[in-house]
């Protein structure tokens, strides 16, 4: 029986894009937007909610073992590290005919989710937004902000649950894109995350460094080339100037904006390293790709989390 629309979701993954995804998506759910979180997240979330571009946000929590009626749509947004355990905890929310989404940062989330939930329910996607997030307070801009979804590949008019989601975003205010290729889609934004979010976590500047320093924005580059290079083995097809033009973009970015990887570096957060650097080397070994970049930024962050965890003080 065909949808009219989605009236109900649940979202697993509070952080920076997870509270862009649920502030504009409560606007239209309200409490049929359930966000899974148990333990000391729940009780954090309870205490203090979170306030985003400046209005405060309550949400409606739920505990992953509570047992409830399944969603329309599922949304996992949680680090790559937290994949695997956010895919157990919103498996009461997963049924039959729920659309499920993972726009992780990264290239893997859509066939590690796959092989728990079956690929016949999910939807390649990724959000492009720069957030920041200093505890429970989020700002970030919504006229640069996308999310991109659809099946692998897409033409018009689309597939029912295509259009549903695209439909429920619109009228939460965002801007869904429905790209041809999302498989390409999701390639080109890695290829951002590994060369803006390591490039500014090693060096410590923000996203305007890259419109005003050729030296930082030649190191971004570089390290860019290296996932265009493994991506083009593979088959997808990104132009070997993307990360060249993709400056453009950039420059649209509030300058003090900062990638989510040096945000976690000057938090003490583990980072998502090697769902980037990492990645990056273990595809550059199997296609035969070069990644000294990579390499040094893998080896550079890591060094970076162990100054975090006090291994070079001396007590």
């Amino acid at each position: 029986m065909e949808r009219k629309e989605i009236r109900t979701a649940a979202l697993i993954g509070l952080g920076a894009i997870g509270s862009y995804l649920a502030g504009n998506l409560q606007t239209v759910l309200g409490d049929n937007l359930r966000i899974v979180a148990g333990g000391s997240r729940r009780q954090r979330l309870e205490r203090d909610g979170i306030v985003i571009n400046g209005v405060p946000h309550r949400f409606h929590l739920v505990d992953p073992e509570e047992s409830m009626e399944p969603v329309d749509l599922a949304i996992v947004i949680t680090k790559m590290t937290g994949l695997d355990q956010a895919l157990l905890d919103i498996r009461n929310q997963v049924g039959p005919e729920t659309i499920l989404m993972a726009p992780l940062n990264g290239v893997e989330s859509e066939e590690r989710m796959a092989s728990v939930y079956g690929w016949e329910r999910i939807l390649y996607s990724l959000v492009r937004v720069s957030v920041v997030m200093d505890g429970n307070q989020v700002s970030y801009n919504p006229d640069i902000a996308a999310v991109e979804f659809g099946e692998k590949r897409n033409e018009a008019p689309y597939t029912e649950r295509v259009r549903l989601v695209k439909e429920l975003f619109e009228r939460a205010g965002m801007r869904p894109v429905i790209q041809p290729d999302m498989e390409k889609a999701i390639w080109m934004k890695f290829v951002c995350n590994v060369s803006e979010n390591q490039v500014a976590a090693v060096l410590g500047i923000p996203f305007g460094a890259w419109g005003t320093s050729e030296y930082a924005n030649r190191l971004r580059v570089m390290t860019a080339a290296e996932v265009i290079a493994i991506a083009r083995k593979k088959g997808i097809d990104i132009e070997e100037d993307y990360a060249v033009r993709h400056l453009g973009h950039l420059k649209k970015v509030p300058f003090l904006n900062k990638p989510s990887t040096l945000q976690d570096i000057e938090h003490g957060r583990k980072t998502e390293v090697e769902s980037f650097a990492g990645a990056v080397i273990r595809l550059g070994k199997e296609t035969g790709v070069a990644t000294p970049y990579n390499t040094f930024l893998y080896d550079a962050i890591r060094t970076l989390e162990e100054k975090n965890e006090g291994k070079f003080t001396i007590s």
